[in-house]
């Protein structure tokens, strides 16, 4: 029996010493009741710029990040799951963030307060969760995950996230309701290290490694999942160089011979080609088909979103051109955010096949497109033969 019970032990103690690096690297910080007080300090810390200064204010460590500092990281520490706690002054004019799961400026998760909206609690995009991919920050893309905080901007305001491996809460003041739930982070690291960005005072950071508060670690549901509207199914080829300006011509067309590879959308119909290709500081045009069945000859009206110029085609004739820049006159409504909210167009569908072609280009943060037909009376196939 007792041969039995160091067996087990044994087995218990190379599970831990196995399974516990791999969830959390930590700096030589010790875990004291499940919890992890992060000193702030500067040997903890990398900063790139000599504009983050480490003090004690009212026997409190705390660190003061400066204008045009940067990021600043924590130096050699892995976080995947768990809760973070710190408390937060942000004073930048514009955004003070947050990343974790930070891998480099390529691939991180990111939450920041948009400090111009401090006291205005019914601000829609005072706070909003985006990952980095390809090192595009995808705010653009997914409004969805953003939400009114009530904050202040020159006092201090509790910051509290409870990570999942797929799910994220966030609570900001006030502790018993997060502000902010999302279903499923979207970025495509699993682990990474802790980092601050834009002007603002950090106290108080703790880390519970693991501590999920009963988070579920898969995915919540897609809002759109039941809905068999969304065009789903498409096909695409690689993007090509577009210099501004210029609109496409017989030769920007697809060919003949050109490779179409299949796509399916992602969570709320959304055809990410960030996640694929990432940006570019030049203009690129990227080819996307589907194809719509319909039983007889109708008009039928297309609920559609778009990041950044579109040319819309159905079996070979122009039906809709149109920009959606942010900050542009032109930009769409919400805010020029890619958004099945901003147009809709009407395809004159023939009885039989339909192909639906469309030119998407980009030079700035995300791009994609969203599409969802209003109903589907008389529409027999929906995007499947594209596979």
């Amino acid at each position: 029996m007792k041969k039995t019970s160091r067996f087990i032990l044994s087995i218990i103690y190379v599970f831990l010493a196995t399974s516990l690096p791999a969830q959390q690297k930590s700096n030589g910080l010790k875990v004291k009741d499940g919890i992890i007080t992060v000193p702030l300090e500067k040997s903890y810390w990398q900063n790139d710029s000599s504009r983050v200064s480490y003090k004690k204010t009212q026997d409190v460590q705390t660190m003061h990040i400066h204008p045009k500092a940067g990021l600043t990281r924590l130096k050699d520490f892995e976080f995947a799951t768990g809760t973070i706690e710190f408390d937060w002054q942000p004073i930048d004019t514009m955004f003070s963030s947050f990343y974790f799961r930070f891998q480099s400026n390529e691939a991180s998760e990111c939450v920041y307060l948009r400090t111009p909206r401090a006291g205005n609690s019914l601000a829609m995009d005072a706070l909003q969760y985006a990952p980095f991919l390809k090192g595009v920050n995808l705010w653009d893309m997914l409004a969805h995950y953003q939400a009114p905080a009530n904050f202040s901007k020159r006092k201090w305001n509790h910051i509290k996230l409870v990570i999942s491996e797929k799910q994220m809460q966030i609570y900001l003041n006030d502790q018993t309701k997060p502000v902010l739930w999302v279903p499923q982070l979207e970025g495509d690291v699993s682990r990474g290290t802790l980092a601050f960005d834009g002007e603002s005072i950090i106290a108080n950071l703790k880390v519970k490694p693991g501590s999920i508060e009963g988070l579920t670690n898969t995915p919540g549901i897609d809002p759109t999942a039941n809905d068999p509207r969304y065009i789903r199914h498409w096909q695409l080829i690689e993007p090509i160089d577009f210099p501004y300006g210029r609109e496409p011509k017989s030769d920007d067309f697809p060919k003949s011979d050109n490779k179409w590879i299949s796509i399916n959308t992602e969570r709320r119909g959304l055809v990410n080609l960030t996640r694929l290709y990432g940006v570019n500081p030049n203009r690129r045009l990227i080819w996307l088909k589907t194809k719509i069945t319909s039983d007889n000859d109708q008009q039928k009206w297309m609920d559609f979103g778009f990041s950044d110029e579109v040319w819309v085609l159905i079996n070979g004739r122009y039906i809709y051109v149109d920009k959606n820049y942010y900050a542009h006159p032109i930009m769409k409504a919400p805010f020029g955010r890619c958004s099945i909210e901003n147009s809709a167009i009407n395809l004159p569908l023939q009885k039989g096949d339909n192909e639906i072609l469309i030119g998407v280009a980009n030079s700035f943060y995300g791009w994609g497109i969203i599409a969802r037909l209003r109903d589907l009376n008389g529409i027999t196939s929906l995007g499947e033969n594209t596979l």
